[in-house]
């Protein structure tokens, strides 16, 4: 009999009849797959918008209020035959960290991001500190797992390689189109993301056009600009593979990332990416990501550089070793299955 695995997010979940409905493909993919080999249990945050992307599990409650959500964490922790995944870390999260320690479990904690950088981004230095007492508290009573190194801040804990790739994504390669600029960005429309910063550095430039998907109803409100085209959230992966093509570069404006699928989405389809000094991490090894100032005049240069040598540049990107969807599962399951 294969054990509970109970995911504990911060993600909000919309339950319509009998489906649930989450915009993260993250949070849907990854219980879905561990699902073959535990029995998967997702606790999250009720949303009352729809959301894009079905999670195809049976057992998934959602809670509008944080004492309902933990009540159900401490309902969940009298389960012995049972392990518990907290996804990302924040004032949900902790809580039920806490109360699954009392009651005498071990939680893993996956980190996506580095905390830090968001919490000061929308909060400021307040918003460090908060994430600072959380991350203090929770790194001792749980089992840390991230997708980088330096978001575990010295602290003991297993390193992973998030992938939503498939082999799906590394065929039908097309070839683009280089006489116009036509820049993407997939994402979330947050303040951290630096996409209102990216629309101001473009405003005033009509030969660059910018295609933004992940929008949500709540993004309804967005200021509008002639050079930028605005997308739903995309369900279909052909859909989006096929954006990715119809565009030569893709554009990554964030103030903070830890693992950005979107980076690894771009270079299956040899589409060199642009990303600003704040994130110039996530450059690593890897052949095809420039990195930019956060100014009109580096963002131009890089643009005019990529589009003048795109030959030569894809050629290189064809030596990029990129992790798979099915890699990072099997890292997952190893870890969790260990202890």
């Amino acid at each position: 009999m294969n054990k509970n695995l109970y995911v504990i997010s911060n993600e909000k979940i919309f339950h319509s009849e009998e489906n649930y409905f989450c915009d993260n493909l993250d949070m849907k993919s990854t219980p879905e797959r561990l699902n073959k080999d535990f029995n998967v249990k997702i606790i999250a945050r009720k949303s009352n918008i729809n959301r894009a992307q079905k999670i195809n599990l049976n057992s998934i409650k959602t809670f509008s209020n944080i004492f309902s959500y933990i009540s159900e964490v401490i309902k969940s922790s009298k389960n012995n035959n049972s392990q518990f995944l907290l996804i990302s870390l924040s004032p949900y999260t902790f809580i039920a960290c806490i109360f699954l320690r009392l009651s005498g479990q071990k939680p893993y904690l996956y980190l996506r991001s580095d905390g830090y950088d968001e919490y000061k981004i929308i909060l400021g230095s307040l918003g460090k500190f908060i994430y600072h007492l959380m991350f203090f508290f929770t790194s001792k009573i749980s089992i840390l797992i991230s997708c980088r190194k330096y978001i575990l801040r010295g602290k003991k804990g297993y390193i992973v390689s998030p992938s939503q790739l498939d082999q799906s994504w590394h065929q039908n390669y097309v070839n683009p189109i280089t006489d116009s600029i036509k820049l993407i960005y997939v994402g979330r429309i947050k303040k951290e993301k630096g996409i209102y910063s990216l629309m101001s550095l473009i405003k005033d430039q009509s030969k660059i056009n910018l295609t933004i998907v992940g929008a949500s109803e709540e993004d309804n409100k967005i200021a509008k600009q002639k050079n930028i085209n605005i997308i739903n959230i995309i369900k279909d992966k052909t859909k989006l593979i096929n954006l990715y093509d119809e565009n030569n570069i893709m554009i990554l404006p964030s103030y903070t990332e830890g693992y950005p699928m979107v980076i690894l989405e771009a270079l299956s389809r040899l589409r060199p990416v642009i990303v600003f000094k704040e994130i110039e991490h996530v450059v690593e090894n890897r052949k095809g990501i420039f990195v930019s100032n956060r100014d009109q005049k580096s963002l131009l240069e890089k643009i005019n550089f990529i589009i003048n040598n795109y030959h030569s540049i894809q050629e290189n990107m064809k030596f990029n070793r990129l992790p798979d969807n099915e890699s990072f599962i099997q890292q997952l399951k190893a870890i969790i299955s260990k202890d």
